[in-house]
């Protein structure tokens, strides 16, 4: 994207897709292109925008604020200001709510994170466990042994389900939710993060 700078202050932006007129030149859309250098398009008032991500968060926990763009030493530059960390608990109805006739009062208003990711977990470990789901019903009709394997695997993705869903639950706020998702690659090149994940490889048998 471009920002058309005139007198100082930003006065249109440009996608660069097609020609401009600034005063009473007209200018091809090859304004644009390695055509021309980022010098000469500043010379007559025409910025490539910068982008500054430093405030920007991840959308996951964070509510970022809208980009806001601002002209100064001789660039263009659009960032964003501080985001805000979405709750960790769930919001309840209040009295107040319920008198507007909004909810009845401690029934959950808004979710939070916590309820929603521990959500995600449970959901994940029931797609696995439905993969084999099969050998438990094959047992309740034709009395057939569950392999050894497949019980083993089933119990290792509930207590991972458990453990995962505990992280969550005990995570002090925000910042802290963040970390358990956070990926970090080690010398080998395995990547992990501080939540785990759910074993979701089926035994051969």
């Amino acid at each position: 994207m471009f920002a058309l700078v005139e007198s100082g202050s930003i006065t249109s932006y440009l996608n660069g897709n097609r020609g401009i007129q600034i005063g009473d030149i007209k200018y091809s859309l090859d304004i644009f292109t390695s055509k021309w250098t980022e010098s000469e398009r500043n010379a007559i008032g025409i910025y490539t925008v910068e982008t500054d991500d430093t405030n920007y968060k991840d959308i996951r926990f964070y509510i970022n604020t809208d980009i806001t763009y601002a002209f100064g030493s001789g660039k263009v530059t659009g960032s964003y200001g501080t985001a805000t960390a979405k709750a960790t608990t769930d919001t309840l109805f209040t009295q107040a709510d319920e008198d507007k006739g909004l909810g009845d009062k401690g029934d959950i208003k808004s979710e939070g994170l916590k309820t929603k990711l521990i959500r995600t977990v449970k959901a994940q470990a029931e797609g696995i466990l439905n993969v084999t789901d099969w050998y438990i019903t094959r047992k309740a009709e034709k009395s057939t042994a569950i392999p050894s394997a497949i019980t083993t695997h089933r119990d290792a993705v509930r207590t991972k389900q458990a453990s995962m869903c505990t992280a969550i639950t005990n995570a002090s706020d925000t910042p802290a939710l963040e970390t358990l998702y956070t990926f970090t690659t080690d010398s080998d090149g395995v990547t992990t993060r501080p939540l785990g994940k759910l074993p979701s490889e089926i035994p051969t048998l």
